[in-house]
């Protein structure tokens, strides 16, 4: 099959090198992407943020980064795409090499640095290219501006009416001091001025991408403060700094952020406290070593609505997503539910 022949090819390659050919591929039309696809189940349907998602399944950020290829991975069965990290100037993030492939432990360690062409080619290249689904988009601050407020308040006035959502990166860990926004009274501070000008017409929801790495005893007080300030929803969780002990591969010293199945485990119990907390009152969006439809509904079991992926769709190729989809399904039905919303947080009761 030509997606498992490219697949393979691309997992010998540079992972760099591997992602640049993967998003020419998608770009010159030549790959059948209608190609064993499966039909949107009913049974994996859902409103959030006021906008009907056909899958739970999305591409996580860091994949599409700058907005090129957003709408071939909504035609692949992927109920939304988030593109970015986008900054206000291009950057070129941090040196080479950067990205590592851990093959044995199912995980990727990076740490790029949010390398991207900057908000107006990424803006352009969205007005030129309607969404054809839910579209996100994931705002960052360039790296000279890392625990500053005013990167991202540019971004959303500049992004707001391009999108279905816009993500708050503050937990990449690969720009220095951007995780000093978990600090309950700087992200106080952040969201407070997110409100300001979000306040209009066009308001578009807002959610946030945490740490695996933050402390759960800082947990309850951070929802706390999600609820006062109204944030739409919570993506658990970017990658992590720690949690290298069990792996096997070489690269497992590698600096950077550790994505995949190793923080399966880690991001659930993560999901499962911000749900004790919060329940549905702030939809999350799980994401951590999805890698089929058991640890898809894992995570929804724990608490999360949506789940986004990244690192499995590196191993296992395009079609990931469709497979998810199916094996989902078949589970949902296998144990009565009607719908994916009746399982959400059932691991919590």
């Amino acid at each position: 099959m030509i997606y498992d022949l490219i697949n393979t090819f691309l997992k010998k390659t540079d992972p760099e090198i591997a992602h640049s050919i993967a998003i020419k591929a998608l770009k010159s039309n030549l790959l059948p992407l209608n190609l064993l696809v499966s039909k949107p189940k009913l049974n994996l349907a859902s409103k959030l943020f006021n906008k009907e998602f056909k899958s739970p399944i999305g591409l996580a950020a860091g994949f599409d980064k700058n907005a090129e290829v957003y709408n071939k991975f909504l035609k692949l069965g992927f109920g939304f795409v988030e593109v970015g990290t986008v900054t206000p100037k291009p950057q070129n993030g941090n040196a080479k090499p950067r990205v590592f492939r851990l093959s044995e432990d199912k995980a990727i360690i990076n740490r790029l640095g949010f390398p991207n062409d900057g908000f107006d080619k990424l803006k352009s290249r969205i007005l030129n290219d309607k969404p054809q689904g839910i579209l996100g988009i994931n705002v960052g601050p360039n790296k000279s501006n890392a625990q500053k407020i005013e990167d991202y308040l540019y971004l959303i006035k500049e992004l707001k009416d391009l999108a279905d959502y816009i993500t708050i990166n503050i937990s990449s860990p690969n720009t220095e001091g951007l995780r000093d926004f978990h600090d309950l009274d700087k992200l106080g501070d952040l969201l407070s001025e997110i409100n300001n000008i979000n306040s209009n017409n066009s308001k578009i929801p807002i959610l946030i991408k945490l740490s695996p790495d933050f402390e759960n005893k800082n947990i309850e007080k951070m929802c706390e403060l999600l609820l006062k300030e109204s944030v739409n929803g919570i993506i658990l969780t970017n990658t992590s700094v720690l949690n290298r002990e069990k792996l096997i591969n070489q690269n497992r010293q590698e600096s950077g952020g550790l994505s995949g199945f190793p923080i399966f485990k880690i991001s659930n119990d993560k999901i499962k406290i911000f749900y004790k907390f919060i329940g549905k009152k702030i939809p999350i969006i799980g994401v951590g070593g999805v890698f089929d439809g058991e640890t898809a509904y894992e995570k929804i079991k724990c608490g999360a609505s949506l789940l986004q992926l990244y690192t499995s769709l590196v191993y296992q190729g395009p079609l990931i997503a469709s497979s998810i989809n199916e094996e989902l399904s078949n589970l949902l039905d296998r144990d009565g539910f009607k719908n994916l919303s009746e399982v959400v947080g059932i691991n919590n009761n």
